[in-house]
């Protein structure tokens, strides 16, 4: 059989789908009880909280407002917590989306610690129309400048001006610490993306 004639089915393609099955209140649904969302500190977390706030665009410079994230993080000690519970007052496991108005994804978490001699970082996993499979990315803070310059991971990325689309900037959202990190697919400053 020539797989090669064959096209792709919904299974095979991250939106408009992804928000019907785990972007519910952006895809106009009713939310459950239960939810992965945006929210992976609560308030009696310990650490520094922080707003994570970004867009995603094209290769065209166009918004693409119907993205959906996932982000996983160590905690502000720099140790991964691999036991997910809605009651703990931090996960280091979350999901947002792109609004459909701004085209704006928002995260609340606490800063991560380094881990081992990386930098702090936030894995970034990006779900959107047309991409097949997951694109991977990081994100690092750009008031670390000093565990960026010896992160190994970072150091991989030979073009060192290309080591900029990895780098958020810190801002303030609402009188609270936040950190914008857009995302690039394609074209002028593309972010880099990871094969893991």
């Amino acid at each position: 059989m020539n797989f090669d004639l064959l096209p792709e089915t919904p299974s095979q393609t991250a939106g408009p789908y992804v928000h019907i099955g785990l972007a519910l209140a952006a895809a106009g649904n009713p939310t459950r009880d239960q939810e992965i969302w945006n929210e992976m500190a609560k308030p009696g977390a310990t650490g520094e909280h922080i707003v994570l706030i970004g867009r995603v665009f094209d290769g065209n410079g166009h918004l693409v407002r119907d993205s959906f994230l996932e982000l996983w993080q160590a905690n502000h000690e720099g140790v991964y917590d691999c036991a997910y519970d809605l009651e703990k007052p931090f996960n280091g496991f979350g999901r947002t989306a792109t609004t459909f108005d701004a085209g704006e994804w928002t995260v609340q978490t606490v800063k991560p610690g380094a881990v081992g001699k990386q930098a702090p970082h936030i894995n970034v996993a990006l779900f959107a129309r047309g991409i097949n499979i997951q694109l991977q990315t990081r994100l690092y803070f750009e008031d670390e400048v000093e565990a960026n310059a010896a992160d190994p991971v970072l150091n991989l990325i030979e073009a060192v001006e290309r080591r900029q689309t990895l780098i958020a900037t810190r801002c303030e959202v609402d009188g609270k610490t936040a950190y914008r990190f857009d995302i690039r697919i394609q074209g002028d400053n593309e972010t880099v993306f990871f094969d893991f």
